[in-house]
C-alpha cells in the first residue's frame, strides 16, 4: 500500500471514531471518477477508516485491494431493468457494513443507493459526486440529493446550480480532482532506455515535435480536429507527429476505421500513430512538444491539462468547461476558442516556436483532493 504523503496525513482532523465509507460506482475499468474512487478510498484507509466500494469489477480492483479497501462485485450501473433487480442484494449489503457514509459517484448507482438506505437505522449520510456535464432532468438530478454534492470544478457547480434552481449553494462544494506531483514530477525527462524503446515501437514519431493527444476512442475527445490541425502544419511546412494516444478500445472499431480514412484523406499517414491506452503516459507527455485537449463539447474537468502542465509541458486546448477553466489559471497561453481551426493552427505554431514558461504546480494535487474529502466526511458525521 502506497504510503500517505505528509501534507496530507498533517492536515486531517482527528476523527471523533473510525468511518464506514461505501462508494458507488457501475464498474472499476477507467476514467475519472473510478480514479477518484481509489484515491479517497486509499485515503480513507491511511487516515484509519474503513473503505468499500461496491461496483461490477474491473482492472482497476487490484489496485483498489492493494491499498487496502475492500470490494463488493454488484452490477450498479447498467442501464437495464435487470440493475434494480440489485436493490434487494445492495440494500442486504449495506445493512451487513452498517456504513457511516454512501457516497454515489454516477446516476444509476445513486437512485440505487438512495432506494437502498431508505429505512435503514442509523441511515447512513448520503454524498454524491457530479463528475460529468450530464443531461440535466430527473435521472441526472439524483446526484443533486445528496446532504453534501461535491463538483470537481467550479465550472460543474456553475451549471448544476443553473439548471438546478432548487438545490441550495451551500450544500455544493468545489473539490477538484488532483494528481500527485511525485507521479508527475516537475521537468521530469524519461531515461534513454525508454526513449529508444518508444521511438523503436512507434518509429513515425521520431524526428519531429510530437503532439499528443490522449483520450478514449469516443468522438467527443477532438481526434479529427487533432489530425486536421497536424495537417494545417503541414500545409504551413510545419514538420510535426501526432499520437492518438488511447482511441484504440474494444467495440471502438468503426470509429478508428473512420479516423484511419480521415488520415489517409488529409495525406498524413506517415505522420499519425494511433494507440491503445498506456501505463507510461507520463513519459510519453514528457517528451511531447504540446499536449493536446480538443473536446468538442465541454468537459467536467480536464486531468490531462494538470498532470502535463506538472510535468512542465505546454498545453493547447480548447477554452471550454473545466479544461477552459484549468487553462485560463494555469496556462493562457494555450487557450483556443473551440472549434477555431485557424486560431487553433497559428497558436500550435507559436507554441511549438517558443511556449511561455510553466511555474511547479501550486495546486490541482491528489492531497489536496483527499484532504477536502475527508473533511467533509469528518463534517457531516459529526453534526
Amino acid at each position: 500500500m502506497k504510503a500517505a504523503s505528509p501534507e496530507l496525513m498533517s492536515s486531517l482532523a482527528v476523527p471523533a471514531k473510525p468511518l464506514t465509507v461505501v462508494q458507488l460506482i457501475p464498474a472499476l475499468n477507467a476514467g475519472g471518477a473510478e480514479r477518484s474512487a481509489l484515491e479517497v478510498g486509499r485515503a480513507l484507509v491511511q487516515a484509519g477508516h474503513r473503505s468499500v466500494v461496491i461496483s461490477a469489477g474491473g482492472r482497476m480492483v487490484e489496485q483498489l485491494l492493494d491499498d487496502g479497501s475492500e470490494h463488493v462485485s454488484l452490477e450498479l450501473g447498467r442501464k437495464s431493468m435487470r440493475t434494480l433487480a440489485q436493490l434487494p442484494a445492495l440494500r442486504r449489503v449495506l445493512r451487513e457494513i452498517r456504513p457511516d457514509i454512501v457516497h454515489a459517484r454516477s446516476r444509476l448507482p445513486a437512485w440505487l443507493g438512495w432506494w437502498a438506505i431508505k429505512g435503514m437505522s442509523p441511515r447512513p449520510h448520503f454524498v454524491t459526486t457530479v463528475h460529468g456535464l450530464n443531461s440535466p432532468g430527473r435521472y441526472s438530478s439524483i446526484l443533486l440529493r445528496g446532504e453534501r454534492v461535491v463538483a470537481v470544478s467550479q465550472t460543474m457547480r456553475d451549471y448544476v446550480l443553473s439548471h438546478y434552481r432548487w438545490l441550495e449553494p451551500s450544500r455544493v462544494r468545489v473539490i477538484p480532482r488532483g494528481i500527485d506531483p511525485a507521479a508527475f514530477p516537475y521537468g521530469h525527462r524519461p531515461d534513454d532506455a525508454w526513449q529508444k524503446k518508444f521511438f523503436s515501437e512507434f518509429p513515425t514519431l521520431f524526428g519531429a515535435p510530437l503532439l499528443t493527444l490522449p483520450g478514449r476512442g469516443t468522438r467527443l475527445k477532438g481526434h479529427a480536429d487533432a489530425i486536421e490541425l497536424l495537417a494545417d502544419l503541414k500545409r504551413r511546412g510545419i514538420e510535426a507527429r501526432l499520437l492518438l494516444l488511447g482511441v484504440i478500445e474494444p467495440g471502438r472499431e468503426a470509429y478508428v476505421a473512420e479516423l484511419k480514412e480521415l488520415i489517409r484523406l488529409r495525406g498524413v499517414t506517415s505522420q499519425v500513430v494511433l494507440s491503445p491506452p498506456r501505463h507510461d503516459v507520463r513519459d510519453i507527455y514528457a517528451v511531447s512538444a504540446l499536449v493536446l485537449q480538443l473536446s468538442n463539447k465541454p468537459e467536467s474537468f480536464g486531468r490531462t491539462v494538470v498532470e502535463a502542465l506538472a510535468l512542465c509541458r505546454p498545453v493547447l486546448g480548447y477554452a471550454h468547461g473545466g479544461v477552459g477553466e484549468l487553462l485560463a489559471e494555469l496556462y493562457p497561453a494555450g487557450r483556443v476558442s473551440p472549434g477555431d481551426r485557424e486560431r487553433l493552427v497559428e497558436r500550435a505554431a507559436e507554441l511549438l516556436r517558443v511556449s511561455p514558461p510553466i511555474s511547479p504546480l501550486q495546486s490541482y494535487r491528489l492531497a489536496d483532493m483527499q484532504k477536502a474529502t475527508l473533511s467533509l466526511y469528518d463534517e457531516i458525521t459529526r453534526h
